[in-house]
């Protein structure tokens, strides 16, 4: 493996009993079975599926029906997944559009949890607007040139 002869990775040995605990403490109301949450964070429904045997995790919420988005919207997303949504990605399963975090389980430390969670509500309340989870943007390379002539004037 060419990445683990650079450095070692320690498992953080995140199980689905730790990972109920954390999203109880945070979230306003968790329902659900070990390994498949629903929760609310500020009237915002996330889900929170795991596969231990597989060592997956994703934490998602759902924004809006496929067949609503425009095919500018399709091409706005695209650009976020690349540029604004950072670990949060826009997809789209079942009809609808999601924000959707997915990290092994096992290595998932708590701050990345809590990160994951607030990047996924992020990127699904500001679908429509800024489509970013965070406030760190990379920007592209036309802002890039924009910034550049405004530098030069």
């Amino acid at each position: 493996m060419i990445i683990g002869s650079f450095y070692s990775v320690r498992a953080q040995d995140m199980t689905n009993d730790k990972l109920e605990k954390i999203i109880y403490v945070i979230a306003d109301s968790l329902r659900g079975d070990t390994g498949n949450w629903q929760f609310m964070i500020k009237e915002r429904m996330l889900v929170c599926i795991t596969d231990e045997k597989n060592n997956r995790m994703r934490i998602m919420s759902p924004i809006i029906e496929q067949k609503k988005l425009a095919y500018v919207d399709m091409l706005k997303l695209m650009e976020a997944n690349f540029h604004t949504a950072l670990d949060v990605k826009y997809a789209i399963s079942d009809g609808l559009l999601w924000s959707v975090y997915i990290h092994p389980l096992k290595e998932l430390t708590k701050e990345e949890l809590l990160s994951a969670i607030n990047q996924v509500y992020a990127a699904a309340i500001t679908y429509g607007t800024s489509y970013s989870s965070t406030g760190l943007t990379f920007p592209s390379k036309k802002e890039n040139e924009e910034k550049n002539t405004k530098r030069k004037i």
